[in-house]
């Protein structure tokens, strides 16, 4: 049975071989969130990749839609009608794995997101339905409107505008089925953030009316499944998943900087990531065992 490190690394690995392939993209944020996701998509998210339109699905939206490999991944890896030749033509005309996630290409993909702040938004609009639709259908004894929205997003995101509007708002309606996780690793496209975002972002979502659970290991499968939990057991208030993540994770002279986040890692490092990670698979290559798990969860 492979290993949960060794999941995560399935996303990594095919995140660095799309961007490469496509000559274009941000590789740093998949391989940075890939614990995080691989602990969502396999022990909590409620969803079937046979019939992705599913009424009580849980929503999954990546607000930081440039690191789009990782919902791709997760699609592919999950059995949702993505397949290795859809992969390879990430960010090609009319493919299905466009450069930002785009509704109605890839099943699977609730919302187009890219323009930061947007994806988090629409997470809201998704969280408030499922509570208006639950007060109005549930009943005591049968809850047919009853599932879980969770968004990813970034620094990015936080900086814009329609992420204070729309977070303010989940807060005053008490969205307690909103889990967002925040991919905390100090780095944009133009480097560390420090000179252009000082934020105290758990202050701020607290005064929104959330509940905040900080400073998670982003790598650490057990932190993230205790803070899901938690999230899940207050019903009252959206939760804010602090993740303290390293950008680019695996990779040996490029992870945690501003060199991972736009860019492919080039032959040579991902040369050396295939290596640092012990994966020795070829580009595009998951074993069978490796898709059994996945496929299993």
């Amino acid at each position: 049975m492979p290993s949960r490190i060794e999941l995560a690394n399935a996303i990594r690995a095919l995140s660095m071989d799309a961007v490469q392939k496509a000559k274009s993209g941000h590789p740093g944020a998949p391989m940075g969130m890939a614990d995080i996701a691989e602990v969502l998509w396999n022990d909590f998210l409620s969803h079937n990749p046979k019939n992705p339109n599913w009424s009580n699905r849980d929503r999954f939206v990546l607000s930081n839609g440039h690191g789009s490999m990782l919902i791709y991944s997760l699609l592919h890896l999950s059995g949702y009608d993505l397949s290795v030749e859809d992969l390879k033509q990430f960010r090609q005309m009319d493919s299905k794995t466009p450069g930002h996630p785009e509704y109605g290409y890839a099943p699977g993909v609730e919302t187009t997101t890219g323009p930061l702040g947007q994806g988090v938004t629409n997470a809201v609009g998704m969280a408030l339905a499922e509570k208006v639709l639950a007060a109005q259908f549930n009943k005591d004894d049968y809850a047919v409107v009853d599932h879980y929205t969770y968004t990813f997003l970034g620094d990015g995101c936080l900086m814009e505008g329609i992420s204070h509007e729309a977070c303010s708002l989940a807060g005053t309606h008490k969205l307690g089925k909103l889990i967002a996780f925040y991919d905390d690793n100090n780095i944009s496209i133009d480097g560390e953030i420090e000179g252009w975002f000082t934020d105290d972002t758990p202050k701020r979502f607290e005064s929104y009316g959330w509940q905040v659970i900080p400073a998670v290991d982003g790598h650490d499968p057990e932190q993230i499944k205790a803070a899901v939990e938690k999230a899940q057991a207050e019903t009252g208030k959206p939760t804010l998943i602090c993740c303290k993540t390293i950008i680019g994770k695996g990779s040996p002279n490029k992870a945690g900087s501003h060199d991972c986040h736009g860019a492919p890692l080039g032959d040579d490092e991902i040369a050396a990531t295939r290596k640092e990670l012990g994966w020795e698979h070829d580009p595009f290559v998951i074993t069978q065992e490796i898709k059994d798990a996945w496929d299993g969860t």
